[in-house]
């Protein structure tokens, strides 16, 4: 069933890209009980196994029924692209007990028992007491599956936002919908997000919309957050097949022979575009190494790079890309 989202003249000028770790965070512990997102993230379901073993994550997969509504107050939309855990995270404590009790109480109507379970009249007693128990259990699941990897994710997504920033200037909002997700479709002033649960329509009343990247949110496209929430769409970002690839497995030989290994590994690692500090996160160098070889790498034609936000981002060229499929 489809989710419509109206739009009008306003609404067009607001729209806007944002990232969230916290949305990581829940999209993550979703994943772990959904066997048909770990395809692309085995490698990293292996690394948090043990961390993930020493959480009870029950309390939150209670609250995410499938196909169902999960809160909007446990991750509600970001406002820009640099957001950190910590301040969205010290929103969800501050949310309206009532809020959150309502919202809980439609989640819970899509679970066994509803919210006439035990576990359920138990959050419903006491949603401010329910709202800190979230809240923690949300950081721990931050600190010990999300935040060793931030790094890494965070990279991945700047760059998809990066690159569909640019697409947006080169074909336009229409277009830029489709290349986003085949479940995104755009006709006269409406925005139709397919594959959810349920009919909906939402008239945006001059609040844009927030388009957000998603490395766990994939193979699906989530569209909607009802008021006080901001609207937003988030589907998978680009390059999730390669996220947990090593730079080992990705470098040819051949190339690492005329560059030498961890030049090659650099620009071998550019499948997306990334920063220094990304990069020596993922490559397990020195940053200052990283910038050494990225500087070398530029000045033989091999990469270019652009400022966005913070910090450069460093992309192959077309040159780089041949080398590093190994085209003669």
């Amino acid at each position: 069933m489809p989710f419509h989202l109206r739009f009008d003249e306003s609404d067009l000028l607001r729209c806007r890209f944002a990232l969230s770790p916290l949305w990581e965070t829940q999209e993550a512990v979703r994943t772990l009980a959904r066997p048909a997102r770990h395809g692309y993230h085995l490698p990293w379901l292996r690394r948090i196994e043990e961390a993930a073993a020493g959480l009870d994550l029950r309390p939150l997969w209670r609250l995410m029924p499938e196909g169902g509504h999960t809160p909007d107050f446990l991750c509600p939309p970001p406002l820009g692209p640099l957001a950190r855990f910590e301040e969205e995270i010290a929103a969800v404590r501050a949310v309206d007990p009532a809020v959150a009790a309502h919202d809980m109480a439609r989640a819970l109507a899509g679970m066994p028992g509803g919210p006439g379970s035990p576990a359920g009249r138990r959050m419903l007693a006491d949603p401010a007491r329910t709202v800190q128990e979230l809240a923690d259990l949300l950081e721990r699941a931050w600190r010990l599956m999300i935040e060793p990897h931030w790094p890494r994710l965070r990279a991945l997504l700047e760059a998809d936002i990066a690159y569909h920033s640019r697409r947006l200037a080169e074909v336009g909002f229409e277009r830029l919908l489709g290349e986003l997700s085949p479940r995104l479709r755009w006709a006269g002033s409406t925005l139709t997000v397919t594959g959810t649960r349920g009919n909906h329509t939402r008239v945006l009343g001059g609040e844009g919309l927030v388009l957000m990247p998603s490395v766990f949110v994939w193979p699906d496209v989530v569209g909607g957050y009802e008021p006080p929430w901001l609207p937003a769409v988030i589907y998978p970002a680009r390059g999730i097949g390669g996220l947990w690839t090593e730079a080992a497995d990705r470098t040819p030989d051949a190339l690492a022979r005329l560059l030498g290994r961890a030049r090659a590994d650099v620009l071998c690692a550019l499948d997306e575009p990334a920063g220094t500090t990304a990069l020596a996160h993922r490559l397990s160098l020195a940053p200052s190494s990283v910038s050494e070889h990225l500087s070398v790498l530029r000045a033989a034609g091999l990469l270019t790079s652009r400022r966005y936000g913070h910090q450069v981002l460093y992309e192959r060229t077309p040159l780089g890309i041949a080398l590093t499929a190994g085209a003669p």
